[in-house]
């Protein structure tokens, strides 16, 4: 014989945690940052796909990644006249489409560099 309560509370809290998750997936992709994530540009699908199937397994080439590609967005600035400032420029990387895997390329060469050639990769930071 089947306990209502209990069957009753079940189905309550599932429905609970159900419908929370459904709201967390909603809030998250109707999000600013998220749709922007979600931006899929076709014609890059196939650069997206080399960059991140490249695998670091040269120290050379890894010291070449690290040197290459900025650990900090070169374009940012402050544009100061006599000591103060008059605006700032944002760092407009966040823009490139290819962002995330290019810094995931340098991660992967600061990875190997480290830890298994095992050098002092404080000169990329």
């Amino acid at each position: 014989m089947v306990n209502v309560a209990e069957y009753t509370i079940k189905r309550i809290i599932f429905s609970r945690w159900q419908s929370a998750t459904d709201f967390q997936s909603k809030t998250q992709i109707n999000s600013p940052r998220k749709r922007a994530a979600k931006l899929d540009f076709p014609l890059l699908r196939p650069v997206r796909q080399w960059l991140n199937h490249i695998e670091v397994k040269n120290v050379k080439l890894a010291h070449q990644l690290c040197s290459l590609i900025p650990a900090q967005c070169p374009f940012e600035r402050d544009i100061k006249l006599f000591g103060r400032t008059l605006f700032h420029i944002p760092p407009m990387c966040k823009l490139n489409p290819l962002y995330e895997e290019l810094m995931m390329l340098r991660f992967k060469a600061l990875c190997y560099l480290a830890e298994e050639c095992g050098e002092d990769i404080s000169a990329y930071c």
